[in-house]
């Protein structure tokens, strides 16, 4: 029997339906001003546990043990294919973190809350907060490149990877807003081309390897 190859259209409409309100309030009626949102996230979400976490997680270092288990993983369920996906998840990564700090953020030079004139008098910095522009988050495009890269590939054999891939990025980037370093928008924005970039890097995966999905896919009784 033959497996269909992946719909990504379920998951494409589940994300759209997740990001609207956001999406559309900011983008279109508060794009370049989201501090009142921002102000709810900096400020009114603040406690001490999120003042000792979000830090640690928004660090890359923090996340060196799971990404040594994923290659490991993969190295042990998937053999030979395990070199193309690790190097393409990791080029996911990369493409988003070029493309967002060296090419969109000088189009937009939108300045970090944390240096805004008029936000940084009230901004809660809880980390350095550093020299290049704001929008979009490279954080954001990053980590949901690579969550959304494994999620393309893996999610008919494993439907759980929706949810915890996409709180692992959605933290981070949650997290980028609760130190002082981003608005709401920043990582609203850079999430979704990250997953733009993601799916991107999977389907590259599946032309290289057209029968991953057959091998990936939840076998089914025979007729």
């Amino acid at each position: 029997m033959k497996y269909k190859a992946l719909n990504c259209t379920g998951i494409i409409r589940y994300i759209y339906r997740f990001l609207y309100q956001i999406i559309f309030y900011q983008c279109l009626t508060n794009f370049y001003n989201s501090t009142g949102i921002y102000f709810i996230f900096n400020h009114d979400l603040a406690n001490p546990f999120f003042d000792w976490i979000m830090p640690w997680i928004r660090t890359p270092k923090s996340w060196i043990p799971l990404y040594v288990f994923i290659i490991g993983f993969c190295i042990w369920k998937f053999k030979k294919q395990a070199i193309l996906i690790i190097i393409l998840m990791a080029l996911s990564a990369g493409f988003a973190d070029f493309t967002s700090a060296s090419m969109i953020k000088p189009i937009f030079k939108r300045v970090r809350p944390c240096r805004d004139p008029v936000v940084s008098k009230t901004d809660i910095e809880r980390v350095d907060c550093g020299p290049a522009y704001s929008f979009p988050s490279t954080h954001a495009t990053d980590h949901f490149a690579m969550a959304y890269f494994m999620i393309f590939l893996f999610y008919r054999r494993w439907r759980w990877i929706l949810l915890w891939a996409t709180l692992w990025a959605g933290t981070i980037s949650f997290a980028q807003v609760y130190v002082g370093v981003h608005y709401p928008i920043d990582v609203t924005c850079g999430a979704i081309y990250g997953i733009f970039v993601g799916w991107l890097f999977a389907m590259l995966f599946k032309k290289l390897e057209p029968r991953f999905v057959q091998f990936g896919s939840v076998p089914t009784a025979r007729s």
